[in-house]
């Protein structure tokens, strides 16, 4: 395995079948897209060094790296993807059944969110054991004598989270470090559930500090960093041997102007957590070399806590990550692509049904 080496910009295209890291964004529900995404580049021959994301990118991040550190498949991402009950992650406890906005609100009084993630950790912890991944140990790099790298950010997955007791973003496994723990021993499951703990919607994760200065209370990684297309890339100077691409739920910049009208304190709070968790990165988009090197999906007006999407939605999630990912590389290697024909949902403007 060797560590990436990057340097931003227009001249990161990997030839077919090379190397190429991935970073891929939060969305929630939309992270359907991004599986579609994955398969794209992996049908065309790349494989994944290492790979990064945050919030329901975390989760395919992880299944991502596990497969590439066991040699499995990623074909098999489709139908774990197709076998998930979405529903499920709607996991609140016996208050919820007391009436919808009087049991979401009790769950907030008492837990911070309204449902427990319990679901979440359970499926991706039996997946990633199935695939013989349990731990960052087992995602260790070992076999790059090439590297630059410390040893401590020698691994194949990067997982965001933001820590609120600290007012800092982390990145697991690099950052155990700051918390007493040894990196190698904990569980990759953990550091997503924490990642994908969009605030107030699920509960918290709470992470306790092995140097006895108890506990911290992380959340969602993209509250501070929903895109974290620089992750990989390299301030020695020195060469990039392959590129980093990054996959965004979303339409290009400028596409992203439309204003909307906001009422009321309920809206009010959640246009300002939608515009924390989305802003720093929408600037950061502008900055040179970074949308080129960025795969934008169009996922319509798909709500990220959407876990009711019918099957023709998911598919058309699914087929929108395909799509955008081969229209990146026909712009990167328009004589060496071949575009997917079209098919059930892929060329469709908005999904089917009009979910929002």
């Amino acid at each position: 395995m060797s560590e990436p080496v990057h340097a931003p910009g227009r001249d990161q295209v990997a030839p077919a079948g090379g190397r190429a890291d991935l970073v891929l964004e939060g969305g929630g529900v939309k992270g359907i897209a991004l599986a579609g995404a994955v398969l794209a580049f992996a049908e065309r021959g790349y494989s994944f060094p290492r790979v990064a994301g945050t919030s329901a990118g975390a989760i395919v991040a992880a299944l991502v790296a596990a497969c590439q550190a066991r040699g499995k498949d990623l074909s098999r991402l489709k139908t774990t993807m197709d076998g998930l009950d979405y529903a499920k992650f709607r996991d609140g406890s016996w208050l919820t059944r007391l009436g919808r906005r009087v049991g979401q609100g009790l769950e907030l009084l008492f837990h911070d969110g309204v449902y427990r993630g319990t679901y979440l950790r359970e499926w991706l912890g039996n997946e990633l054991a199935d695939i013989g991944v349990q731990t960052f140990g087992d995602l260790r790099i070992d076999d790059d004598p090439e590297t630059s790298l410390p040893p401590d950010k020698r691994y194949r997955l990067v997982v965001h989270a933001s820590d609120l007791s600290r007012n800092a973003l982390v990145r697991f496994p690099w950052d155990y470090d700051q918390y007493g723990l040894q990196a190698d021993s904990q569980l990759i499951v953990d550091a997503v559930r924490a990642s994908m703990s969009i605030p107030f919607f699920f509960r918290p994760m709470i992470l306790k500090a092995g140097d006895r200065s108890g506990s911290v209370t992380l959340v969602d990684g993209g509250l501070l960093s929903n895109f974290p297309i620089t992750a990989f890339d390299r301030t020695d100077g020195r060469p990039a041997r392959w590129p980093t691409w990054g996959v965004k739920l979303s339409a290009r910049p400028d596409a992203l102007q439309l204003s909307h009208a906001v009422h009321g304190t309920f809206d009010i709070a959640r246009s300002c957590l939608s515009t924390l968790m989305a802003g720093w990165d929408r600037y950061h988009l502008d900055d040179e070399g970074v949308t080129q090197r960025t795969v934008f999906v169009d996922t319509g007006k798909v709500s990220s806590v959407d876990f009711g999407l019918d099957g023709a939605t998911q598919q058309w999630l699914y087929e929108q990550g395909r799509l955008a990912t081969s229209h990146f590389l026909a712009r990167q290697q328009p004589r060496d692509v071949v575009l997917p024909t079209e098919g059930a949902g892929a060329m469709t403007a908005q999904p089917p049904g009009g979910t929002t």
